[in-house]
Protein backbone atom coordinates (compact mmCIF):
# COMPACT_ATOMS: atom_id res chain seq x y z
CA UNK A 1 0.00 0.00 0.00
CA UNK A 2 1.49 3.27 -1.10
CA UNK A 3 2.14 5.64 1.80
CA UNK A 4 0.36 8.99 1.95
CA UNK A 5 3.65 10.87 2.05
CA UNK A 6 4.93 9.06 -1.03
CA UNK A 7 1.63 9.65 -2.79
CA UNK A 8 1.71 13.39 -2.12
CA UNK A 9 5.29 13.73 -3.34
CA UNK A 10 4.87 11.43 -6.32
CA UNK A 11 1.58 12.83 -7.54
CA UNK A 12 2.96 16.34 -7.87
CA UNK A 13 5.70 15.01 -10.16
CA UNK A 14 3.94 12.23 -12.02
CA UNK A 15 0.74 13.91 -13.25
CA UNK A 16 0.60 13.67 -17.03
CA UNK A 17 -2.09 12.84 -19.57
CA UNK A 18 -5.10 14.33 -21.26
CA UNK A 19 -8.75 14.95 -20.44
CA UNK A 20 -11.03 17.26 -18.47
CA UNK A 21 -11.08 18.13 -14.77
CA UNK A 22 -13.42 15.71 -12.98
CA UNK A 23 -16.63 17.29 -11.68
CA UNK A 24 -15.77 16.53 -8.05
CA UNK A 25 -12.50 18.44 -8.43
CA UNK A 26 -14.32 21.47 -9.75
CA UNK A 27 -16.72 21.33 -6.81
CA UNK A 28 -13.83 21.02 -4.38
CA UNK A 29 -12.11 24.06 -5.83
CA UNK A 30 -15.18 26.21 -5.28
CA UNK A 31 -16.21 24.84 -1.90
CA UNK A 32 -15.94 26.73 1.36
CA UNK A 33 -16.80 25.21 4.71
CA UNK A 34 -18.34 26.46 7.90
CA UNK A 35 -16.11 28.38 10.27
CA UNK A 36 -14.87 26.30 13.19
CA UNK A 37 -12.25 26.19 15.91
CA UNK A 38 -8.62 25.52 15.05
CA UNK A 39 -5.70 24.25 17.12
CA UNK A 40 -2.20 25.18 15.91
CA UNK A 41 0.81 23.36 17.37
CA UNK A 42 4.30 24.86 17.07
CA UNK A 43 7.18 22.52 17.92
CA UNK A 44 10.55 24.03 18.90
CA UNK A 45 12.92 21.23 17.88
CA UNK A 46 16.25 21.03 19.65
CA UNK A 47 15.27 21.65 23.30
CA UNK A 48 14.67 25.35 23.86
CA UNK A 49 16.17 27.05 26.93
CA UNK A 50 13.02 27.87 28.87
CA UNK A 51 14.94 29.59 31.67
CA UNK A 52 16.21 32.23 29.25
CA UNK A 53 12.92 32.45 27.35
CA UNK A 54 10.77 33.18 30.40
CA UNK A 55 13.27 34.49 32.92
CA UNK A 56 12.75 33.89 36.67
CA UNK A 57 14.49 37.16 37.46
CA UNK A 58 12.87 37.27 40.89
CA UNK A 59 15.03 34.35 42.02
CA UNK A 60 18.64 35.34 42.66
CA UNK A 61 19.76 31.74 42.23
CA UNK A 62 19.10 32.10 38.49
CA UNK A 63 21.91 34.66 38.25
CA UNK A 64 24.42 32.64 40.25
CA UNK A 65 23.78 29.57 38.10
CA UNK A 66 24.23 31.59 34.90
CA UNK A 67 26.86 34.26 35.56
CA UNK A 68 27.62 34.96 31.87
CA UNK A 69 24.52 33.93 29.90
CA UNK A 70 21.67 35.29 32.05
CA UNK A 71 19.11 37.86 30.95
CA UNK A 72 19.40 41.02 33.11
CA UNK A 73 16.59 42.09 35.40
CA UNK A 74 13.92 44.45 34.00
CA UNK A 75 14.96 48.09 33.94
CA UNK A 76 18.69 47.38 33.90
CA UNK A 77 19.42 48.12 30.25
CA UNK A 78 18.33 47.65 26.65
CA UNK A 79 18.90 43.89 26.89
CA UNK A 80 16.90 43.43 30.08
CA UNK A 81 13.98 41.06 30.57
CA UNK A 82 10.49 42.36 29.79
CA UNK A 83 8.60 42.25 33.07
CA UNK A 84 5.46 40.12 33.25
CA UNK A 85 4.38 39.79 36.88
CA UNK A 86 7.14 40.96 39.19
CA UNK A 87 8.90 37.58 39.19
CA UNK A 88 8.99 36.36 35.59
CA UNK A 89 9.99 38.28 32.48
CA UNK A 90 10.22 37.62 28.76
CA UNK A 91 13.52 37.52 26.93
CA UNK A 92 13.88 40.96 25.27
CA UNK A 93 13.72 39.36 21.79
CA UNK A 94 10.14 38.34 22.68
CA UNK A 95 8.95 41.89 23.36
CA UNK A 96 6.38 41.62 20.48
CA UNK A 97 4.50 39.15 22.68
CA UNK A 98 4.11 41.49 25.65
CA UNK A 99 0.97 43.16 24.16
CA UNK A 100 -0.65 39.73 23.87
CA UNK A 101 0.14 39.03 27.51
CA UNK A 102 -1.32 42.40 28.49
CA UNK A 103 -4.43 41.69 26.41
CA UNK A 104 -4.79 38.41 28.33
CA UNK A 105 -4.57 36.32 25.15
CA UNK A 106 -1.16 34.83 26.01
CA UNK A 107 -0.78 32.37 28.88
CA UNK A 108 2.53 30.87 29.94
CA UNK A 109 2.95 27.48 31.62
CA UNK A 110 6.14 27.03 33.64
CA UNK A 111 8.01 23.89 34.73
CA UNK A 112 6.13 21.80 32.18
CA UNK A 113 7.22 18.89 30.03
CA UNK A 114 7.46 15.14 29.69
CA UNK A 115 7.78 13.02 32.85
CA UNK A 116 10.16 10.73 31.02
CA UNK A 117 13.73 11.68 32.00
CA UNK A 118 15.38 10.95 28.65
CA UNK A 119 17.80 13.53 27.31
CA UNK A 120 17.73 12.08 23.81
CA UNK A 121 16.30 14.57 21.33
CA UNK A 122 14.84 11.82 19.15
CA UNK A 123 13.17 9.84 21.93
CA UNK A 124 11.84 12.95 23.68
CA UNK A 125 10.39 14.39 20.48
CA UNK A 126 8.69 11.10 19.66
CA UNK A 127 7.26 10.85 23.18
CA UNK A 128 5.75 14.33 22.96
CA UNK A 129 4.46 13.89 19.42
CA UNK A 130 2.92 10.51 20.19
CA UNK A 131 1.61 11.69 23.57
CA UNK A 132 2.93 8.50 25.19
CA UNK A 133 6.05 9.32 27.26
CA UNK A 134 8.34 6.33 27.69
CA UNK A 135 6.72 4.27 24.92
CA UNK A 136 8.92 3.98 21.86
CA UNK A 137 6.61 1.87 19.71
CA UNK A 138 3.56 4.16 19.42
CA UNK A 139 2.84 4.35 15.67
CA UNK A 140 0.50 7.35 15.65
CA UNK A 141 0.33 10.81 17.18
CA UNK A 142 -1.86 12.53 19.77
CA UNK A 143 -2.88 15.30 17.36
CA UNK A 144 -4.24 12.77 14.86
CA UNK A 145 -6.06 10.87 17.60
CA UNK A 146 -7.55 14.14 18.85
CA UNK A 147 -9.60 14.58 15.68
CA UNK A 148 -13.19 13.49 16.16
CA UNK A 149 -14.71 11.16 13.54
CA UNK A 150 -16.44 12.90 10.64
CA UNK A 151 -17.34 10.13 8.20
CA UNK A 152 -18.08 11.51 4.74
CA UNK A 153 -18.06 15.12 5.89
CA UNK A 154 -14.45 15.92 6.73
CA UNK A 155 -12.46 18.48 4.80
CA UNK A 156 -9.40 17.13 2.98
CA UNK A 157 -7.57 19.98 4.72
CA UNK A 158 -8.81 19.35 8.25
CA UNK A 159 -5.29 18.34 9.40
CA UNK A 160 -2.28 20.02 7.80
CA UNK A 161 1.43 20.05 8.54
CA UNK A 162 3.60 22.76 7.01
CA UNK A 163 6.66 20.79 5.99
CA UNK A 164 7.98 18.23 3.51
CA UNK A 165 6.89 15.18 5.53
CA UNK A 166 4.03 14.33 7.82
CA UNK A 167 5.26 14.48 11.46
CA UNK A 168 4.56 11.67 13.90
CA UNK A 169 2.00 13.75 15.76
CA UNK A 170 -0.30 13.82 12.67
CA UNK A 171 0.15 10.20 11.60
CA UNK A 172 -2.73 7.87 12.27
CA UNK A 173 -6.18 6.76 11.19
CA UNK A 174 -7.47 10.23 10.33
CA UNK A 175 -6.38 11.68 6.96
CA UNK A 176 -3.75 14.43 7.16
CA UNK A 177 -1.56 16.13 4.59
CA UNK A 178 1.93 17.58 4.59
CA UNK A 179 2.35 20.75 2.55
CA UNK A 180 5.84 22.16 2.15
CA UNK A 181 4.47 25.28 0.48
CA UNK A 182 0.99 26.24 -0.71
CA UNK A 183 2.46 27.52 -3.99
CA UNK A 184 3.92 24.13 -4.90
CA UNK A 185 1.09 21.90 -3.62
CA UNK A 186 -1.20 22.34 -6.60
CA UNK A 187 -2.57 20.79 -9.75
CA UNK A 188 -0.16 21.61 -12.58
CA UNK A 189 -2.76 21.34 -15.37
CA UNK A 190 -6.45 20.36 -15.68
CA UNK A 191 -5.70 17.68 -18.24
CA UNK A 192 -3.04 16.04 -16.09
CA UNK A 193 -5.33 16.14 -13.08
CA UNK A 194 -8.07 14.26 -14.92
CA UNK A 195 -5.78 11.48 -16.08
CA UNK A 196 -4.15 10.91 -12.73
CA UNK A 197 -7.42 11.18 -10.78
CA UNK A 198 -9.01 8.59 -13.06
CA UNK A 199 -6.20 6.18 -12.30
CA UNK A 200 -6.97 6.37 -8.59
CA UNK A 201 -10.73 6.22 -9.17
CA UNK A 202 -10.16 2.83 -10.80
CA UNK A 203 -7.92 1.49 -8.02
CA UNK A 204 -9.14 -1.72 -6.42
CA UNK A 205 -8.17 -0.73 -2.89
CA UNK A 206 -10.87 1.49 -1.25
CA UNK A 207 -8.28 3.12 1.01
CA UNK A 208 -6.15 4.05 -1.98
CA UNK A 209 -9.17 5.48 -3.83
CA UNK A 210 -10.06 7.54 -0.77
CA UNK A 211 -6.49 8.80 -0.33
CA UNK A 212 -6.30 9.83 -3.96
CA UNK A 213 -9.58 11.72 -3.86
CA UNK A 214 -8.71 13.50 -0.61
CA UNK A 215 -5.35 14.58 -1.99
CA UNK A 216 -6.78 15.92 -5.22
CA UNK A 217 -9.48 17.78 -3.35
CA UNK A 218 -6.83 19.35 -1.14
CA UNK A 219 -4.83 20.38 -4.21
CA UNK A 220 -7.91 21.90 -5.84
CA UNK A 221 -8.75 23.97 -2.78
CA UNK A 222 -5.18 25.18 -2.42
CA UNK A 223 -5.04 26.10 -6.11
CA UNK A 224 -8.05 28.33 -5.54
CA UNK A 225 -6.18 30.01 -2.70
CA UNK A 226 -3.24 30.66 -5.03
CA UNK A 227 -5.55 32.74 -7.16
CA UNK A 228 -6.44 34.92 -4.17
CA UNK A 229 -3.02 35.82 -2.68
CA UNK A 230 -3.29 39.21 -0.98
CA UNK A 231 -1.07 40.59 1.78
CA UNK A 232 -1.47 39.61 5.44
CA UNK A 233 -4.16 41.46 7.34
CA UNK A 234 -3.85 43.74 10.34
CA UNK A 235 -0.51 45.18 9.24
CA UNK A 236 1.16 41.85 10.07
CA UNK A 237 4.80 41.52 9.04
CA UNK A 238 5.98 37.93 9.13
CA UNK A 239 9.70 37.21 9.52
CA UNK A 240 11.30 35.63 6.46
CA UNK A 241 12.32 32.45 8.32
CA UNK A 242 10.56 29.08 8.00
CA UNK A 243 8.27 29.56 11.01
CA UNK A 244 7.04 32.93 9.80
CA UNK A 245 6.26 31.54 6.36
CA UNK A 246 4.54 28.45 7.83
CA UNK A 247 2.30 30.50 10.11
CA UNK A 248 1.47 32.88 7.27
CA UNK A 249 0.23 29.95 5.19
CA UNK A 250 -1.74 28.51 8.10
CA UNK A 251 -3.40 31.91 8.54
CA UNK A 252 -4.42 31.84 4.87
CA UNK A 253 -6.04 28.43 5.30
CA UNK A 254 -7.91 29.57 8.41
CA UNK A 255 -9.24 32.74 6.80
CA UNK A 256 -10.27 30.84 3.65
CA UNK A 257 -12.63 28.57 5.63
CA UNK A 258 -11.31 25.37 4.06
CA UNK A 259 -12.29 23.26 7.07
CA UNK A 260 -8.93 23.33 8.85
CA UNK A 261 -9.13 21.92 12.39
CA UNK A 262 -5.52 21.24 13.38
CA UNK A 263 -2.23 22.53 11.98
CA UNK A 264 1.39 21.80 12.81
CA UNK A 265 4.50 23.91 12.26
CA UNK A 266 8.01 23.59 13.56
CA UNK A 267 11.15 25.63 14.03
CA UNK A 268 14.64 24.30 14.77
CA UNK A 269 17.88 25.79 16.02
CA UNK A 270 17.42 25.56 19.80
CA UNK A 271 20.26 23.19 20.77
CA UNK A 272 22.72 25.74 22.16
CA UNK A 273 25.60 23.91 23.83
CA UNK A 274 28.07 26.64 22.84
CA UNK A 275 27.79 30.45 22.81
CA UNK A 276 24.09 30.57 23.51
CA UNK A 277 24.31 34.28 24.33
CA UNK A 278 26.53 36.98 22.81
CA UNK A 279 28.05 39.97 24.55
CA UNK A 280 24.49 41.00 25.44
CA UNK A 281 21.28 39.04 25.92
CA UNK A 282 19.95 40.56 22.70
CA UNK A 283 22.85 39.02 20.76
CA UNK A 284 23.79 35.44 19.95
CA UNK A 285 22.08 32.24 18.84
CA UNK A 286 19.18 32.25 21.27
CA UNK A 287 18.24 35.87 20.58
CA UNK A 288 18.24 35.20 16.85
CA UNK A 289 15.83 32.26 16.97
CA UNK A 290 13.64 34.04 19.53
CA UNK A 291 13.24 37.05 17.24
CA UNK A 292 11.82 34.81 14.54
CA UNK A 293 9.74 32.86 17.07
CA UNK A 294 8.20 35.90 18.77
CA UNK A 295 7.82 37.91 15.57
CA UNK A 296 6.09 35.00 13.82
CA UNK A 297 3.60 34.43 16.64
CA UNK A 298 2.83 38.16 16.92
CA UNK A 299 2.33 38.47 13.15
CA UNK A 300 0.04 35.41 13.10
CA UNK A 301 -2.06 36.93 15.87
CA UNK A 302 -2.35 40.27 14.02
CA UNK A 303 -3.04 38.61 10.66
CA UNK A 304 -6.01 36.64 11.99
CA UNK A 305 -7.70 39.68 13.51
CA UNK A 306 -11.15 38.68 14.83
CA UNK A 307 -10.57 35.09 13.74
CA UNK A 308 -8.17 34.65 16.65
CA UNK A 309 -11.30 34.08 18.74
CA UNK A 310 -11.58 30.66 17.07
CA UNK A 311 -7.88 29.78 17.18
CA UNK A 312 -5.57 28.50 19.90
CA UNK A 313 -1.81 28.18 19.43
CA UNK A 314 0.35 26.03 21.71
CA UNK A 315 4.14 25.89 21.65
CA UNK A 316 6.27 23.03 22.93
CA UNK A 317 9.83 21.68 22.94
CA UNK A 318 11.09 18.20 23.79
CA UNK A 319 12.82 19.24 27.03
CA UNK A 320 14.56 22.21 28.60
CA UNK A 321 18.21 22.99 29.31
CA UNK A 322 20.42 22.64 32.37
CA UNK A 323 19.94 25.26 35.05
CA UNK A 324 23.68 25.88 35.18
CA UNK A 325 25.56 27.23 32.20
CA UNK A 326 28.36 25.00 30.95
CA UNK A 327 31.99 25.87 30.33
CA UNK A 328 31.31 26.94 26.72
CA UNK A 329 28.76 29.66 27.58
CA UNK A 330 25.93 27.37 26.63
CA UNK A 331 23.58 24.89 28.26
CA UNK A 332 23.14 21.12 28.00
CA UNK A 333 20.10 18.85 27.79
CA UNK A 334 17.78 19.34 30.74
CA UNK A 335 14.27 18.46 31.87
CA UNK A 336 11.29 20.79 32.48
CA UNK A 337 10.57 23.73 30.19
CA UNK A 338 7.98 26.37 29.29
CA UNK A 339 4.93 26.36 26.98
CA UNK A 340 2.98 29.27 25.48
CA UNK A 341 -0.77 29.19 24.82
CA UNK A 342 -2.18 31.98 22.65
CA UNK A 343 -5.71 32.69 21.46
CA UNK A 344 -8.95 34.57 21.90
CA UNK A 345 -10.34 31.95 24.28
CA UNK A 346 -7.23 31.83 26.48
CA UNK A 347 -7.23 32.99 30.11
CA UNK A 348 -4.00 34.84 29.56
CA UNK A 349 -2.05 37.54 31.30
CA UNK A 350 -0.54 35.17 33.84
CA UNK A 351 2.11 32.51 34.35
CA UNK A 352 0.62 29.13 35.24
CA UNK A 353 2.27 26.22 36.99
CA UNK A 354 3.96 25.51 40.30
CA UNK A 355 7.44 27.02 40.38
CA UNK A 356 9.79 24.46 42.00
CA UNK A 357 12.74 26.79 42.64
CA UNK A 358 16.38 26.60 41.59
CA UNK A 359 18.17 25.71 44.83
CA UNK A 360 20.36 22.60 44.69
CA UNK A 361 17.82 20.53 46.58
CA UNK A 362 15.01 21.68 44.26
CA UNK A 363 16.67 20.81 40.96
CA UNK A 364 15.84 17.56 39.18
CA UNK A 365 18.83 15.23 39.60
CA UNK A 366 20.71 18.23 40.99
CA UNK A 367 20.99 19.91 37.59
CA UNK A 368 17.66 20.67 35.86
CA UNK A 369 14.45 22.59 36.42
CA UNK A 370 12.04 20.13 38.04
CA UNK A 371 8.76 19.13 36.41
CA UNK A 372 5.52 20.20 38.10
CA UNK A 373 3.09 20.05 35.13
CA UNK A 374 2.83 17.16 32.69
CA UNK A 375 2.62 18.43 29.09
CA UNK A 376 -0.41 16.20 28.60
CA UNK A 377 -2.29 18.28 31.17
CA UNK A 378 -1.97 21.29 28.86
CA UNK A 379 -2.68 19.41 25.64
CA UNK A 380 -5.62 17.45 27.05
CA UNK A 381 -7.37 20.67 28.03
CA UNK A 382 -6.94 21.95 24.47
CA UNK A 383 -8.25 18.68 23.06
CA UNK A 384 -11.38 18.84 25.21
CA UNK A 385 -12.15 22.56 25.11
CA UNK A 386 -10.77 23.62 21.72
CA UNK A 387 -11.39 20.51 19.62
CA UNK A 388 -14.46 19.30 21.50
CA UNK A 389 -13.13 15.77 22.04
CA UNK A 390 -13.83 14.50 25.59
CA UNK A 391 -12.14 11.11 25.03
CA UNK A 392 -8.88 12.04 26.72
CA UNK A 393 -8.00 8.43 27.48
CA UNK A 394 -8.06 7.61 23.75
CA UNK A 395 -5.96 10.62 22.80
CA UNK A 396 -3.43 10.03 25.60
CA UNK A 397 -3.46 6.29 26.36
CA UNK A 398 -2.77 5.58 30.02
CA UNK A 399 -3.45 9.19 31.03
CA UNK A 400 -7.21 9.46 31.33
CA UNK A 401 -7.33 11.91 34.25
CA UNK A 402 -5.21 14.96 33.41
CA UNK A 403 -5.03 17.96 35.70
CA UNK A 404 -6.37 20.97 33.82
CA UNK A 405 -4.88 24.40 34.55
CA UNK A 406 -8.03 26.20 33.31
CA UNK A 407 -6.07 27.85 30.52
CA UNK A 408 -9.15 28.26 28.30
CA UNK A 409 -12.37 30.07 28.97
Amino acid sequence: MISRRFFLKGSALAMAGAGLVPAWLARAAARTRSRGKVLVVVFQRGAADGLNIVVPYGESRYYSLRPTIHVPRPGSGDDAAVDLDGFFGLHPALSPLKPLYQAKTLAIVESVGSPDPTRSHFDAQDFMESGTPGRRATPDGWLNRALTPKPGNASPLRAVSLGPELPLTLRGANPAVAVANLQSFRLPAPAAASAFASMYDDAGDPALRSAGKETFEAMAIIQRLDQEPGPPDGGAEYPNGPLGQSLRQIARLIKADVGLEVAFAEVGGWDHHINEVGAKATEGQLANVLREFGGSLAAFYADLGPRIEDVTVVTMSEFGRTARENGDRGTDHGHANVMFVIGGGVRGGRVYGDWPGLADGQLFEGRDLALTTDFRDVLAELVVKQLGNPEVGSVFPGYAQPRFRNLLI
